[in-house]
């Protein structure tokens, strides 16, 4: 039987047999075809196989402080948001402005002696606050404050509603004017007093209390006392049972900004 033969294939500039036939042995390919074959063969799956790409990283601002909240002097020499904190109700990024910390300074020092108590005790709360699980506590310093454009304004309640804005963060306050000084400029602003009055009890006309008389009211009839979270109790002719436990009906409620006062009657 006549040997076949096969037209030999160019690659590059040499010409290598592709395929061999002999009547004894069969067909063989060359060893230098079967890596062109496979190397074809890997581009085209390689080809048709879909891309996989890293996940895109959402990075924070150049500060750093994205979706913080900004604690203003007011808030920390009240001291009552740090209980919130220590409870776990808040947790995230919390921020002093240095302004802000130079100002609680000053409190601390203050000749007055109710001012330097105050100021004081903020200072070491703060310290506190580093300690507390889920709080990564952190103070914009002054250079930061410059890049930032903070250096500009004059006013430290300025200061921090930019700072606040331009971290997309949160203020918490107890000073009713910055509260709406910066809801106007588009901040969302925690008051912890009004945190403080939507926790209260809320009592309805007809309900029966269990309270202590305290003290009169401005009624000289008048007794009042308070429930645990520091309602006002105003009680009818009761000024005569300073110091007793009654039962008392609520009559109405006044809502003031001080917060709720409910009047009640003896039972």
């Amino acid at each position: 039987m006549a040997k076949s033969t096969v037209k030999p294939k160019k690659t590059d500039d040499k010409t290598v047999p592709a395929v061999v036939q002999t009547p004894e042995r069969g067909i063989h390919f060359s060893p230098k075809f079967v890596g062109i074959l496979a190397e074809e063969v890997a581009k085209t799956v390689a080809s048709r196989l879909p891309s996989f790409r890293r996940p895109s990283v959402k990075r924070k601002n150049g500060n750093g402080h994205l979706n913080a909240m900004f604690l203003d002097t007011s808030a920390i020499i009240d001291g009552r948001i740090f209980d919130v904190i220590s409870l776990g109700l808040l947790s995230g990024e919390l921020i002093v402005l240095e302004s802000i910390l130079l100002e609680l300074k000053h409190i601390a020092d203050s000749k007055d002696l109710v001012k330097r108590e105050r100021g004081r005790k903020g200072l070491v709360l703060l310290e506190k606050v580093k300690k507390v699980k889920g709080i990564k506590f952190g103070v914009l310093s002054s250079d930061k404050e410059d890049q930032m454009g903070l250096s500009k304004l004059n006013e430290v309640d300025e200061k921090l509603i930019f700072a606040a804005k331009h971290n997309k963060g949160r203020i918490i306050t107890c000073d009713y004017n910055l509260e709406k000084k910066a809801s106007i400029n588009g901040v969302t602003a925690i008051n912890v007093n009004t945190l403080a009055n939507v926790l209260k009890v809320i009592a309805v006309p007809g309900e029966t209390l269990h309270i202590k008389i305290q003290h009169k009211g401005k009624d000289i009839t008048q007794g009042v006392g308070y429930l645990d979270d520091g309602t006002m109790i105003v009680v009818e002719n009761a000024a005569v049972d300073l110091g007793r436990e009654l039962n008392v009906v609520v009559s109405r409620v006044i809502q003031t900004s001080a917060g709720r006062i409910l009047f009640s009657k003896r039972l």
